[in-house]
């Protein structure tokens, strides 16, 4: 087997684990870890020979810009609390125990390797989390802060590992050139993401093609990337910067084929990234294997110290955390997503998958210092690394599903239908009152006016069917099977008139761009 045949089997095992995922109640980023490692089993499999320093600037930004489109700015000042307590206090305080202990118990181990260590294993996976939370329906406020927590941690974690492997390869660091490199790679990353995501978001506008508009939303978050890497900033906070710019601006409400298109491609290039990325993590396996050299029992004991001081900080960290947030959103009665039970903190406690980033890092640990020497203690590094990954990942994500039933934490479902029938009313309810703007400006026959008002009622109805108990109480159900009769017939019809044109391209003669033209403008009124 070649390294191409190799991407062709992790693709079909990324479109083949949702399903089995679906059927078995587990993650399908745990599900393509568990392939690559069977995979690296396999003598016939070749080693992944994909360059370190490729492996983030290749995966993180659609990855990144996918979990974005899923959430809003709204959501991450609201939570910007709890979500700077995960995502930057803890990841400093992760780094800080895991240096000390490692350092401590590793022979030799320079404190700044450790702090290289404790970096990369710092910060939990954002996809395998906001995969996991998606697929166990956990309550929309934990979601929240788990992508949150996800999206900007690797920022922190990213900026610290850099700054500890310089002081490791120079042989030198200082605190306040430290510590302004972090402000001035946060600075830069902003200003790139704001300037890329207000062009890309005028570039849009002039883009009138659907497929064009899409394709240049795919191309915007590595352009982010890269230059933001350029100019020294943080690639990953400017992407997540680009990202929400775009998400909060450059959405039309009546460009309908570009967010159905749009959704529908960046569903895809998240599942099919996501799969390869966590197949390739569990293909590095070989890597791991072959850096511990013989020294098995005394390595595996270093990574189970290791891991037991990562998962037990969270936890440690997330209690007292969660208590502070809860008296400061009770004291200052704010719009915020919080756990409000232990069992939810539990449960976000064991979410704290490590994933493609602290493997990226691991991989990009240089071999040699700037004086020609060996990069100290590099295999134990590495090998601690990928024994914390594959412990929080395959065995939190195997055992989260059980958790979550066992301690019955669950969305809140009757608060969505509420939002939900709220959206759909005031929905109507802007139908209605564009009617009559129309009306007092065109003279609008009384019959055709009654029927309009009855449709601008029937788009709440379709969004949520029981609004009608509220605003019309008399006739509602017969409306509702009258409507829902309207549109099993429309269906039929539509499908036998897509039948019928989806026929004609078999014709001799048929212009199949002039079939599909049609066939797509079918496909839209069938969605209305």
């Amino acid at each position: 087997m070649d390294q191409l045949a190799l991407l062709f089997v992790l693709l079909l095992g990324a479109v083949l684990s949702v399903p089995v995922g679906d059927r078995l109640g587990l993650p399908a980023p745990v599900l393509m870890t568990l392939l690559g490692i069977a995979l690296a089993l396999l003598d016939f499999v070749p080693n992944v020979q994909v360059p370190p320093d490729l492996i983030l600037p290749l995966v993180l930004p659609p990855l990144l810009y996918a979990a974005v489109r899923r959430t809003s700015w709204r959501q991450f000042t609201a939570n910007k609390r709890p979500i700077f307590l995960l995502a930057v206090a803890l990841v400093f305080v992760t780094t800080a125990c895991v240096a000390v202990v490692a350092h401590t118990v590793v022979p030799g181990l320079p404190i700044a390797a450790a702090v290289a260590l404790g970096a990369l294993v710092a910060p939990p996976d954002p996809v395998a989390a906001t995969a996991v939370a998606g697929q166990l329906g956990l309550p929309r406020r934990l979601v929240s802060i788990l992508e949150g927590e996800g999206l900007f941690n690797d920022v922190t974690a990213i900026v610290l590992y850099h700054v500890a492997i310089t002081a490791v390869v120079s042989g030198s660091f200082e605190l306040g050139g430290a510590a302004l490199e972090f402000v001035l790679s946060a600075v830069v990353a902003v200003a790139v993401g704001l300037a890329l995501g207000w062009g890309a978001n005028k570039l849009l506008d002039r883009l009138g093609d659907a497929t064009l508009q899409i394709g240049l939303t795919l191309l915007v978050p590595y352009a982010s990337y890269v230059l933001a890497e350029e100019l020294h900033g943080s690639g990953v906070l400017a992407v997540l910067t680009t990202s929400l710019f775009i998400a909060e601006y450059a959405t039309d409400p009546d460009d309908v084929m570009t967010r159905l298109a749009g959704h529908a491609f960046w569903d895809i290039v998240d599942t099919l990234v996501t799969g390869v990325a966590f197949g390739l993590i569990g293909l590095e396996l070989h890597n791991a294997v072959r850096t511990a050299s013989g020294r098995w029992g005394e390595m595996l004991g270093w990574a189970g110290i290791v891991v037991a001081v990562v998962v037990v900080v969270r936890l440690l960290w997330l209690l007292p955390a969660t208590w502070l947030t809860q008296r400061l959103h009770a004291r200052r009665d704010r719009d915020e997503d919080i756990p409000v039970s232990w069992r939810e903190t539990v449960v976000m406690w064991w979410s704290g998958m490590r994933g493609v980033a602290s493997v990226a890092l691991a991989l990009a640990v240089p071999l040699e210092t700037d004086d020609g020497g060996a990069f100290p203690d590099r295999n134990e590094i590495v090998f601690i690394a990928f024994g914390v990954i594959m412990v929080t990942l395959v065995v939190q994500g195997l055992t989260l599903p059980w958790l979550v039933r066992r301690l019955g934490v669950r969305a809140d479902t009757e608060r969505e239908k509420a939002f939900e029938r709220e959206l759909a009313v005031r929905a109507a309810k802007a139908a209605k009152a564009r009617l009559r703007e129309i009306e007092a400006v065109e003279e609008l026959p009384e019959e055709f006016s009654e029927q309009m008002l009855r449709r601008a009622f029937e788009i709440g109805v379709r969004i949520s069917p029981d609004i009608g108990e509220e605003e019309r109480r008399e006739g509602h159900e017969k409306r509702v099977r009258r409507l829902k009769r309207v549109r099993r017939i429309q269906g039929e019809m539509l499908s036998a008139a897509r039948h019928e044109v989806l026929a004609a391209r078999s014709e001799a003669g048929a212009n199949p761009e002039v079939v599909d033209r049609v066939l797509r403008q079918l496909d839209v009124r069938s969605l209305r």
